[in-house]
C-alpha cells in the first residue's frame, strides 16, 4: 500500500506497516457466465495480514497516532477494524483497546485479543461509542472508527487508505478503469474511499474516467435514501445478521455521497440464506472462500444483472472484504456432515453417492 506513499497524508518514514495491500484482482469467469456479464473480476481483501481490507485503515490509523503521540488506540469493532488495529498496534508498541460486542464471532474475538487488544464487550452497539467516547475526552486515547450518532464513519486518516484499492484496480488493468465497481458496505468507509482515490486519478491525468459504485448493503438504508432523494442516509429496521461485519439499520453520509457522485447503485440484500449460498458458490465455482458480509458486493452485482442492469458488455469489479475464516461457524452450519466410512470400496462409493450424490464410476 505504501508504494503510493505519495497520494497519503502521513509522512511514510513515519509508516506502520505489515505490507498490507497488493491484493490480488482474480478474475471471475465462470460466475461472469453464470450472472450474465461481460468480465467480472473479484479485489480479494482477504490476503491481508490480518486477512481483511481493515489492514489498509489501520496501517495509516496508528501511523497518525505514533505521530500525534498518542499513548493507546481505540475502536468499535464487531471484528474485523478491531483485529486489524491490534496488530497494528502490537506492530507500533502501542496499546489498544476495542469495543465490541458478546455476538461477535468468537473467531474473530480470538484475533482481537491475541494481539495483546484490551477487548471489552457491552450489551447494545451504542453502548460502544458511548464508552469510547469518554475514554477518547478523559484519557486522550486515538479513535480508530466512529463513535457518534448518527455515525459518521472511521477516522478519515485511515479512509485515505482505501483510496489505494482504487489505485490498485486501475493499475492491474493497466489504468483502464472498469464499468461498475461494488463493495459490501455498512458505514462506507471503503466505498468512499476508492471513490475518492478515482476521482484522484482522473484529476491526475491517470485515467480518462471514473467507475459507477455499487453499495451492496443489508437492510437498505442507503437504497431507501437514494429511492426517496433524502439528504442522508436512512434509518431502516435491522435485525441480527448472518453479515454481523456490516449489519446496520443506518449508514452515513460519506457511502450516500459517494453513490451520489459515481451515478452509483446501492442493492440490498438482506436474507441470510441468500448470502450463504452465494459464499457457496463462489468457493464452488471459483474456489475463493470469503466471508458472509463480503458477499453482498457479488450478490448485489447478481441482483443487477438478473434485473437487465448490467450485461454482456460491462466490465465489473467486486471487492470482498475478509476471509470465510473470520466466521467459519456460519459456513458449517450449512455444510452436510462429513460421512465416516470403513476401509472399504462398497462403504466409499456408498457414502459419496449417498453424501455428495457423486459417482465416479
Amino acid at each position: 500500500m505504501w508504494r503510493y506513499a505519495e497520494v497519503l497524508p502521513i509522512n511514510p518514514d513515519h509508516a506502520v506497516t505489515l505490507q498490507e495491500g497488493g491484493t490480488p484482482l482474480v478474475e471471475l469467469p465462470r460466475l461472469a457466465a453464470r450472472f450474465g456479464i461481460g468480465r467480472l473480476w473479484l479485489k480479494d481483501e482477504g490476503r491481508n495480514p490480518t486477512a481483511s481490507f481493515k489492514d489498509r485503515l489501520a496501517s495509516l490509523i496508528v501511523s497518525r497516532a505514533k505521530e500525534v503521540g498518542a499513548p493507546v488506540v481505540t475502536i468499535a469493532s464487531s471484528g474485523n477494524a478491531g483485529a486489524a488495529l491490534a496488530a497494528y498496534a502490537a506492530r507500533a508498541g502501542l496499546d489498544c483497546v476495542i469495543f465490541t460486542m458478546a455476538n461477535v464471532p468468537d473467531a474473530m474475538k480470538l484475533q482481537m485479543q491475541v494481539t495483546g487488544a484490551k477487548l471489552v464487550a457491552t450489551p447494545l452497539p451504542g453502548d460502544r461509542w458511548t464508552l469510547m467516547q469518554a475514554c477518547v475526552e478523559r484519557f486522550g486515547w486515538y479513535p480508530a472508527s466512529n463513535y457518534s450518532t448518527p455515525p459518521l464513519g472511521s477516522n478519515p486518516f485511515g479512509v485515505e487508505g482505501y483510496k489505494t484499492i482504487a489505485y490498485e484496480i486501475a493499475q492491474d488493468l493497466d489504468w483502464e478503469v472498469p464499468d461498475w465497481v461494488a463493495f459490501p458496505v455498512c458505514y462506507g468507509d471503503g466505498l468512499w474511499g476508492a471513490t475518492k482515490g478515482f476521482q484522484e486519478m482522473m484529476d491526475l491525468g491517470l485515467t480518462g474516467r471514473r467507475p459507477r459504485m455499487i453499495a451492496g448493503e443489508i437492510f437498505g438504508s442507503l437504497e431507501s435514501a437514494l429511492d426517496q432523494a433524502l439528504p442522508n442516509a436512512a434509518t431502516v429496521p435491522a435485525r441480527p445478521s448472518v453479515a454481523v461485519s456490516i449489519a446496520t439499520g443506518r449508514s452515513t453520509y460519506q457511502a450516500l455521497h459517494a453513490l451520489r457522485v459515481s451515478d452509483g447503485i446501492a442493492v440490498s440484500v438482506p436474507e441470510d440464506r441468500v448470502l450463504l449460498e452465494l459464499q457457496q458458490l463462489l468457493a464452488t465455482t471459483e474456489g475463493l472462500y470469503v466471508e458472509p458480509s463480503s458477499v453482498t458486493s457479488l450478490a448485489a452485482v447478481r441482483q443487477l444483472a438478473s434485473a437487465g442492469r448490467l450485461g454482456p458488455t460491462d466490465r465489473i469489479v467486486a471487492i470482498t472484504t475478509a476471509t470465510g475464516l473470520k466466521d467459519p461457524a456460519a459456513t458449517a452450519k450449512v455444510l452436510s456432515p462429513i460421512p465416516t466410512v470403513s476401509p472399504d470400496m462398497d462403504a466409499l462409493l456408498a457414502a459419496l453417492k449417498s453424501s455428495y450424490g457423486f459417482d465416479p464410476s
